[in-house]
């Protein structure tokens, strides 16, 4: 039901931007039938809102893998560096908080582990919405940051790294089954801010997926239930994702491709001293604009990456 809720939102919209082309036909022939030149700037108008309306829809066929329609996991974690990497992490978050709320899309911040004196060492962030994961997953791989450190003394240069991970969110039992014997549930007192209830009684949740050993945990809701289901969301999101490279490693086996996990080179730079710019080493796509893009300004790599990818299976 889902998936055919979003199927025919998407023969809504393209069956609404039919409508109002046939409206405005229609309207440019009234005019021309009258001889009225008033309704120029009136037509003029239709066409450059329709033709943003085109433009969006059209950007949207390039999201069109096999999970790019769902919501998405999104989990950052800070690289060597301690404070430095903490405080980037922290900002990445903020980063991807401001550009979901952009594109309206619902958040929540399933799990944190805060940093020692500033930052996060990870976080796992929820994104909802329509294609939320086909447009997200151009962020996987490692953010670094050039930056004068506010936590050094001699307010030196420092280089920063962080992992963005990138993961569609599994609709439980209808795209993996989890067998209930293969997990194993912990219960533990929830670590950092968060009130006193929440420290004082043992709500925190760790699930263990005992073949792959897979581990995913919460502690940001009130409750075990609350934990329980959100660290479930993460573990389904897991294994399809592990699921999802054995099928493309296969796939690479058989062309011959080199598919290279993990860490690797970093995808994107942000260099905020001595000049300002972000470059996005897969596209060559920049800007000097580097305070946007930390602001939630992320749709120019997004697109470009996207539409960089066009034919690459």
């Amino acid at each position: 039901m889902h998936r055919l809720s979003l199927k025919k939102e998407v023969v809504k919209k393209w069956r609404g931007l039919e409508k109002d082309v046939n409206d405005l036909l229609g309207l440019v022939e009234i005019g021309l039938q009258e001889n009225d030149a008033t309704m120029e700037d009136e037509v003029v108008g239709e066409i450059a809102e329709l033709t943003a309306r085109l433009d969006k829809l059209e950007f949207e066929l390039l999201l069109n893998g096999e999970y790019d329609a769902k919501s998405a996991i999104l989990a950052i974690h800070a690289g060597a560096g301690g404070t430095e990497s903490q405080d980037w992490a922290e900002m990445l978050l903020r980063m991807y908080l401001r550009w979901a709320e952009r594109r309206e899309f619902k958040t929540e911040i399933l799990d944190t582990s805060p940093g020692e004196e500033a930052g996060i060492k990870s976080a796992v962030l929820e994104v909802r919405g329509a294609y939320a994961y086909g447009y997200l997953k151009s962020e996987f791989g490692v953010h670094r940051l050039v930056r004068l450190s506010p936590f050094d003394a001699d307010h030196a240069r420092h280089t920063s790294f962080a992992l963005v991970e990138v993961l569609p969110e599994a609709e439980g039992e209808a795209d993996l089954k989890i067998n209930p014997d293969d997990l194993k549930i912990e219960f533990y007192r929830s670590s950092g801010p968060g009130g006193q209830h929440m420290q004082k009684t043992s709500t925190a949740v760790r699930i263990t997926h005992i073949p792959t050993g897979i581990i995913a945990t919460c502690q940001s809701q009130r409750s075990q239930l609350q934990n329980k289901d959100s660290a479930m969301k993460v573990l389904y999101a897991r294994l399809l994702e592990v699921e999802r490279s054995r099928k493309e490693q296969e796939r690479a086996k058989l062309k011959g491709e080199r598919i290279d996990a993990g860490w690797g080179s970093q995808i994107r730079s942000y260099v905020l001293h001595p000049y300002k710019m972000v470059k996005d080493h897969r596209t060559g796509h920049e800007t000097g604009n580097a305070s946007a893009v930390l602001d939630g300004g992320l749709d120019e790599f997004i697109e470009s990456y996207l539409r960089s990818r066009v034919g690459d299976k």
